[in-house]
């Protein structure tokens, strides 16, 4: 655990009117990286059409208003941060995420961004993953100013990080038109190749800055997102193109995350199987409560897939009945439910274990 200044050196910081935060008994940090399926607010400060900043957003969340989540309510950071205990970290863009809110964690994730530097121009400006890094970096410079160096090296080395990126490397990119820059010079599976090794030196990165709990997450079943259905799909099956992307995508992340834990020589990165996931609410959404994993719940258009969901939207009347939220963001129950598979999944979910069993292993080594 982090030690405590001693009452000298406290009597003498408080006399002097300093404050000194106290993260003894406080939940892990938790860090949280990637796009639009994460993001919690920091597009919001940005000039840039990927915001999720009007109703119906945030119609099942506690204030009943939009705030910048891309749910009709929680999204996956919201239920980790429930599962550790913690209140939500804040985006790293807030005003408000001062002080003690810093000691909870941040998010940095940005809505539109992919693993590559040119996924996501079309929306301007939006937090790119290697400044999502330096913003990381910058955190901690922040963090050391109020409680020191060492305790700040020690809360990050501590923390649990969320990273969620790669599937706008496909939607927004490769398959965004039908002629795209880097369908042009890149076949899909070198495509594939090239965004593994780009996304090998972003987890490098990360590791070099601190971070030794990382759940990575994979892409979902890409090509049977609502917005795909009604792009590409015939007769409301997934499109094959992206499923194919997503199907050479996934094994491939976990292998490279599998080599990057032996180069380190510990288990620092976490395979969360989201593909099998959101697969089987597709294949079977009966078996988890939906009626339908095709119609999203916001939108316009065959499948409600066109567009954005915007107050003119058709909106229905029960979320929990519905994979998807809009066309491509599930919605807050299916969010529920990744988070509990990312808990206690099995080893066809989670590699080389679930979160549960993380956080016990980890509370009895920091004890």
């Amino acid at each position: 655990m982090a030690s405590s200044p001693s009452l000298g050196m406290v009597l003498v910081l408080v006399l002097l009117g300093v404050v000194v935060p106290r993260i003894e008994a406080r939940p892990r940090a938790f860090f949280v990286f990637g796009d639009s399926l994460v993001d919690n607010g920091n597009n919001n400060y940005l000039q840039t059409i990927a915001r999720a900043n009007v109703p119906p957003y945030g119609i099942d969340y506690p204030t009943h208003r939009a705030t910048g989540r891309f749910s009709n309510g929680f999204n996956i950071p919201d239920f980790i941060s429930q599962q550790l205990g913690a209140e939500p970290t804040m985006p790293y863009l807030s005003p408000d995420l001062t002080r003690e809110n810093l000691l909870v964690g941040a998010n940095f994730a940005s809505a539109g961004v992919g693993i590559l530097n040119d996924t996501g121009d079309q929306f301007m400006n939006i937090i790119k993953m290697h400044k999502q890094l330096e913003y990381f970096k910058e955190y901690q410079e922040r963090v050391s100013a109020l409680i020191g160096v060492s305790r700040t090296k020690r809360l990050v080395n501590q923390a649990l990080i969320l990273i969620t990126v790669g599937g706008n490397d496909f939607v927004n990119n490769y398959f965004l038109v039908d002629s795209t820059a880097r369908s042009r010079q890149y076949s899909l599976p070198d495509y594939v190749k090239f965004l593994i090794s780009r996304y090998r030196r972003h987890l490098q990165r990360l590791y070099d800055l601190g971070a030794r709990r990382v759940l990575v997450t994979g892409t979902g079943p890409l090509g049977c997102a609502p917005a795909e259905l009604a792009m590409r799909g015939k007769n409301g099956q997934c499109s094959s193109e992206l499923q194919r992307a997503a199907t050479l995508y996934n094994p491939q992340l976990e292998q490279m995350l599998l080599e990057l834990n032996n180069k380190v020589g510990s288990d620092i990165f976490i395979a969360a199987n989201t593909a099998q996931m959101h697969d089987d609410f597709i294949t079977n959404p009966q078996a988890y409560g939906f009626n339908t994993s095709k119609v999203a719940c916001c939108g316009q258009g065959p499948y409600n897939g066109m567009g954005l969901c915007l107050p003119v939207s058709n909106l229905c009347a029960n979320r929990d009945l519905h994979v998807f939220w809009d066309p491509f963001h599930p919605t807050e129950k299916a969010n529920k439910l990744v988070v509990q598979q990312i808990m206690s999944g099995s080893t066809k979910y989670m590699k080389p274990i679930n979160l549960s069993s993380i956080l016990a292993f980890d509370a009895r080594s920091h004890s």
